[in-house]
């Protein structure tokens, strides 16, 4: 069973962890072993609205501005974008864009941002944020997909059994957190001791983007990496 949001920041930080929650906004500031750590995410299944994908991306470019260097860690709890009218006509995709553009900003600007999918992460809410980090963790019990294989069918216009034999072989038509690891989109799963786990991932964040090189290295992304390089090479 998915951890509750407060508990899992009373794992990660200790019982002051200094984490609130605005509806499903999370975020605040966190210690671990002395330093300050900036938290921001969403819980309940969250969808992702222009609302909360702004108020996540103005902790990211306050942190930015006020606190060089200090760690970001992304607590992923959400069901995709919002489906709403009026998110769709105050542009949606722009604020989402917004927010995976300020979480780039930050890992431009000399800031380590980890990921954290501790319950569920969908579609356009995943994408924009546990993605974009430096290196994507999970909880073993957590859910993670894209697109279900039904709706992968009416989009590609390919047999739903088609696709469902595919899944069986190809972790790219499957969801399960266990295939997102094996792709190289989670870096690992974190079990146990999270805090150790937390302080090891800061401690040994990745300098690059290896999701390519892990997700081939693992068997679930064979050519992206070979690919990528081919490209950049070409350029």
């Amino acid at each position: 069973m998915p951890l509750d949001w407060n508990l899992l920041a009373t794992r990660l930080f200790g019982p002051d962890h200094g984490i609130h929650a605005e509806g499903d906004f999370l975020h605040g500031t966190a210690t671990l072993d002395g330093a300050d750590i900036a938290v921001v995410g969403t819980t309940g299944h969250a969808p992702i609205g222009v609302a909360l994908a702004l108020a996540q991306a103005r902790v990211v470019l306050d942190t930015i501005a006020r606190h060089p260097g200090r760690p970001i860690v992304l607590l992923i709890d959400t069901q995709g974008q919002q489906l709403r009218r009026r998110d769709e006509l105050l542009g949606i995709n722009r604020a989402m864009a917004h927010l995976g553009m300020a979480i780039d900003l930050a890992r431009r600007s000399g800031h380590r941002v980890l990921g954290l999918v501790y319950d569920q992460a969908l579609s356009g809410g995943f994408i924009t944020s546990g993605l974009i980090a430096d290196a994507c963790y999970a909880l073993p019990e957590a859910e993670i997909r894209v697109m279900r294989i039904p709706a992968m069918a009416r989009v590609t216009k390919l047999p739903e059994a088609m696709l469902t034999e595919l899944s069986k072989a190809n972790p790219v038509f499957a969801p399960g957190v266990d295939n997102y690891v094996a792709m190289g989109g989670v870096r690992a799963l974190w079990q146990g001791d999270l805090q150790a786990a937390l302080r090891e991932a800061l401690a040994h964040t990745p300098v690059d983007d290896v999701r390519a090189r892990d997700g081939a290295a693992r068997g679930g992304r064979r050519l992206a990496a070979a690919v990528a390089q081919r490209v950049l090479e070409a350029a």
